[in-house]
This record gives structure tokens, sequence and C-alpha cells, in this order.
């Protein structure tokens, strides 16, 4: 899969995954921060982005620090799971 391709797919499972039913996948820029004042997400929707992650990509990340750094937008989280990614 394209990173591209990637990415629109990543955005449609947040919307999905998050239920944030007022959103399109054009409406989240791949690198606003998903957090804060960004996408506005907080640490219970962390552990459901850590969830969709090993599930749909077979990623498995169990270091809350690493998990920062992984879950910082949408371009990150695409770049891990090209690189960590089973699926």
């Amino acid at each position: 899969m394209e990173i591209a391709e990637l990415k629109e797919k990543l955005k449609v499972q947040i919307i999905q995954f998050l239920n944030l039913t007022d959103l399109t996948p054009a409406d989240i820029k791949d690198d606003e921060p998903l957090f804060g004042d960004g996408l506005g997400l907080d640490s219970i929707d962390s552990l459901e982005l850590i969830v969709l992650l090993k599930r749909e990509y077979g990623v498995n990340i169990q270091d809350p620090k690493e998990g920062r750094k992984v879950l910082v937008d949408v371009n990150t989280m695409a770049a891990y799971i090209k690189e960590h990614g089973q699926k």
C-alpha cells in the first residue's frame, strides 16, 4: 500500500474507531496534531488508536513513550505502520 493510500485509510479508520461522526477524512490534515489543539483527542482515544494499530496492522505499542512518538499525527502513524506493520 502506498503511503498516501495508507494515510487516507488511517483517517477513515480514526473516524470510525473513535466515532468522530462530525468529521470527514478531508477534515483531518496529515500533519495536524491528533491531541491537544489539533484534533483534540484524549488519553482514552490514544488507547483506542493503539488497539486500531494492533488489530488492523499488527503493530504492537507497549511503551507509552513510543506511543507518544507514534500518535503525533497521521504522518507519524503511517510511517510507523510502514516500518513496523505486518499486514
